[in-house]
């Protein structure tokens, strides 16, 4: 698998590397502690320093929370945030512009190998939604990874096809015409959304995933930035379907979009849900690679959502100087601890999961790695 270049300059020339894991080092399930601890690690600057993050539009509202309450707890540390997309965010870690770069994609080993003072820290748990704008249609609808796979492909156009018909028996489907949304930006829910369609239909859907992916010229497809412009461009679109991160659940459902149930690998539909989402997870806590990366589509957990990601911070392990450093680990150390950033009340506002406990510690390693 593949994502997009990890440099500004290289974008177009690493676009095509493979995903996987690199490392078969992987954190345990029995390990709670690591060789740093987070309180240690939250050691705030008193010195005014500025901090600049920026990439996936998924992560994007829970960072903006976090950073409203850091600036009224530590004034001395001001952060800059922006929604640009995880090819951003990777790109612009890659060549030193911010401090955090922020992905719903891990990097691929070709950039590990390219930039190995770059850091992939797991930081939270995430899913993606399939969603739908089928005005009257109150059920969630029943869809599988193949069946979605058709659908952008061209292979299936209407609502009312006797594929979808068959997953949905009783339900009434309307003869509308498909309208397929997908980023114009260079997105890791790109990268979600492809590794599902490929795992689902590796014979039908040989696209290989990527955070940009070269789409079905379809009749009437939109292509939209962002998942806030995701959810505008699905509202505005009758007939449509589109892959949005569950972060922005309540901003499609308020903008009247359903969302589907989809098939996991054990053959169960499952819902977006925390719970489901969480199960999923749960089964990749002991494979978890040293490095963080890996993909949690289609994991084993039978009560299990299949699409599901941990929500990364792709980091410079050298920071511009040690304040930076000091302010970067401090941060994302209080954002992983489950009495800061990891709280319930900042992850259920984004329907996110805390990381395991083994993923802590894994995280912990990699955030106590960072200098300046």
């Amino acid at each position: 698998m593949s994502v997009v270049a990890a440099s500004a300059v290289l974008l177009a020339a690493c676009s095509s590397s493979p995903k996987a894991s690199t490392s078969t080092t992987t954190a345990s399930t029995t390990t709670t502690t690591a060789a740093v601890s987070l309180s240690s690690l939250e050691n705030w600057p008193t010195s005014p320093v500025a901090l600049q993050e920026t990439g996936s539009s998924l992560l994007y509202p829970l960072f903006n929370s976090w950073t409203a309450d850091i600036q009224k707890q530590w004034p001395s540390v001001s952060i800059t945030t922006a929604s640009t997309g995880s090819g951003t965010g990777i790109s612009s870690a890659a060549a030193g512009t911010v401090n955090i770069g922020a992905s719903d994609a891990y990097l691929s080993p070709s950039e590990m190998q390219q930039y190995p003072a770059l850091e992939n820290i797991p930081l939270a748990i995430s899913g993606q939604q399939v969603n739908y704008n089928l005005p009257g249609l109150t059920d969630h609808l029943k869809l599988d990874g193949p069946t979605v796979a058709e659908i952008y492909l061209g292979k299936i156009t209407k609502w009312n096809d006797a594929k979808i018909a068959a997953l949905n028996p009783g339900v009434t489907l309307p003869a509308t015409p498909i309208v397929t949304v997908h980023r114009s930006d260079s997105s890791g829910d790109t990268f979600l959304f492809s590794s599902f369609l490929a795992a689902s239909d590796p014979s039908g859907w040989t696209i290989p995933p990527n955070t940009t992916v070269a789409w079905p010229a379809l009749p009437g497809a939109v292509a939209a930035m962002g998942n806030g412009g995701m959810v505008q461009a699905c509202k505005a679109s009758p007939g449509c379907i589109a892959y949005i991160g569950v972060s922005y659940l309540s901003k499609a459902t308020a903008a009247g979009l359903g969302y589907a149930s989809l098939k996991n690998k054990s053959g169960n539909y499952e819902l977006p849900t925390q719970t489901a989402i969480g199960s999923a997870a749960a089964s990749f806590a002991s494979s978890t690679p040293a490095n963080g990366a890996v993909s949690m589509i289609f994991g084993p957990a039978s009560d299990g959502y299949p699409i599901v990601n941990y929500e990364y911070a792709i980091v410079p392990g050298t920071q511009p100087n040690a304040l930076a450093a000091q302010a970067t680990k401090a941060v994302l150390a209080w954002a992983i601890d489950p009495s800061g950033g990891s709280a319930s009340t900042y992850l259920n506002a984004v329907n996110f999961v805390a990381l395991p406990s083994a993923v802590v510690s894994l995280s912990t390693k990699l955030i106590a790695k960072v200098s300046g």
